[in-house]
């Protein structure tokens, strides 16, 4: 392949340096090279770049126009640019050593008059990733469709009321599905921003979400017909851009999967700020997810808690980082998901450096509470703690309980004639808290 001009000839290739570093543009926490427990941190946490913020994002608001313009966005046809564009992306993933990337169909390849010409717009982008990818090593994490910008979505796409949006959605996923394929990618993300309803005076709610629980039988079929292994996410969010979308969180994502008979073609891609969205913490979503063996990736932001919105800032929060890596570290690491950077720069962050700066800070904090988690399980003090507040549940009429032995009936009896009241047990909230404190401290 044809060795591209730099687009970020002032920026080297991000080095850890260490805690003790003052190098902004390097590592303090994040060796992708260090080897704990036999893999790279690299393989433990599989960071991905999200193409749609990173290279689409243009500091736009609901207030205002974008603010962000980057140099390569020029060109003599937008097939031209797209390209050129991709290749700043793939020189940026190198110098953040970030080992995957994700992108939305229509973020990649612009969209054509037609669906013929956007397939052919695409199918040259799709090459010329798979290019970058050989030449770089950098490989895709999941690839999806955008089916919320373009007016035609106005009112949904698999849960539309005019059947012919339906279809031209059903294409494009068809499409941005061999895509992924062709390129790779470890799985296939759903994202339904607007299947929902703004008012259900116009909505049939119960026909909409059969709608929906078609579309995705017809695209499991259609990864079976194609040979797709990847894995299949549903990524949920309660609101925004719709009113009320149907996948609000993971729960109400697992009733809809089981209930039309989808639970074992799915699992579940968590975003931060999404949870927050729903009323929930990031580590409730985690679990929900981890407690029905349905946690698939993640997506890495957060969002302000005094603005409301899902404004996909980068989380420097090791605590609440820390509390969402010990549920996933029980449950054995992420998998073939990883921790996909689903954020973008503030509004007045317009200069290239600062696309690194974001990235390494939201590197660093995850692999801080990656370390953090990892002590204060190896120390075994918070699974003490549980073991220790069910052990009830472990012998005698506990174990009949959860086996499921026992019933109304025997248990008022138990109650009656030998137990009597239950004595209060503290649930030791404060003391930890302190705890993790501690492990935040070391």
């Amino acid at each position: 392949m044809k060795k591209s001009r730099a687009h970020f000839p002032r920026i080297k290739t991000i080095a850890y340096e260490g805690p003790q570093s003052t190098n902004p543009l390097a590592f303090r926490h994040y060796n992708p090279d260090e080897v704990i427990d036999g893999k790279t941190m690299a393989a433990h946490l599989r960071f991905s770049i999200a193409y749609w913020h990173s290279f689409r994002g243009t500091g736009g608001d609901p207030f205002g126009p974008g603010t962000i313009q980057r140099p390569w966005e020029k060109g003599p046809d937008p097939v031209s640019i797209a390209k050129t564009r991709m290749d700043a992306a793939f020189e940026f993933f190198q110098k953040i050593r970030a080992p995957f990337w994700a992108f939305h169909d229509r973020d990649i390849a612009p969209e054509g008059r037609t669906l013929a010409e956007s397939n052919r717009h695409l199918d040259a982008l799709v090459d010329h990733a798979r290019g970058l990818q050989r030449a770089t090593g950098v490989k895709l994490l999941w690839g999806t469709a955008n089916l919320f910008s373009h007016p035609r979505y106005m009112c949904g796409a698999a849960t539309n009321p005019d059947a012919h949006v339906f279809a031209y959605a059903a294409a494009q996923v068809k499409k941005a599905l061999e895509s992924t394929q062709r390129l790779g990618g470890e799985g296939y993300v759903f994202w339904g921003g607007r299947e929902g309803y703004e008012t259900l005076l116009n909505t049939n709610l119960k026909r909409e979400q059969e709608h929906l629980a078609a579309f995705l039988h017809m695209a499991v079929d259609h990864a079976k017909a194609i040979g797709f292994k990847g894995q299949f996410l549903i990524e949920p969010k309660p609101m925004e851009p719709t009113k009320h979308q149907y996948d609000f969180d993971v729960a109400s994502g697992i009733a809809f999967l089981r209930t039309h008979g989808l639970e074992k073609h799915f699992k579940f891609n968590v975003e931060t700020n999404h949870a927050t969205l729903a009323g929930h913490t990031f580590q409730h979503e985690i679990e929900v997810a981890i407690a029905h063996g349905m946690l698939g990736s993640i997506d890495a932001n957060s969002g302000d808690p005094l603005l409301g919105w899902d404004t996909d800032q980068f989380s420097t929060d090791v605590r609440e980082l820390t509390l969402a890596m010990i549920p996933i570290l029980r449950a054995g690491g992420i998998g073939r998901g990883g921790f996909n950077f689903d954020a973008k720069l503030r509004r007045p962050s317009t200069d290239l450096e600062d696309l690194f700066l974001a990235h390494i800070g939201g590197m660093d904090a995850y692999a801080l509470a990656f370390k953090v988690a990892r002590h204060a399980l190896a120390d075994g003090k918070f699974d003490a703690f549980l073991d220790q507040r069910y052990a009830s549940y472990d012998t005698g009429f506990g174990r009949d309980i959860e086996k499921r032995r026992v019933g109304f009936k025997e248990l008022n009896q138990l109650v009656l004639r030998k137990l009597g009241e239950p004595k209060l047990r503290s649930g030791k909230q404060e003391y930890l808290e302190n705890l993790l404190l501690s492990y935040l401290h070391r």
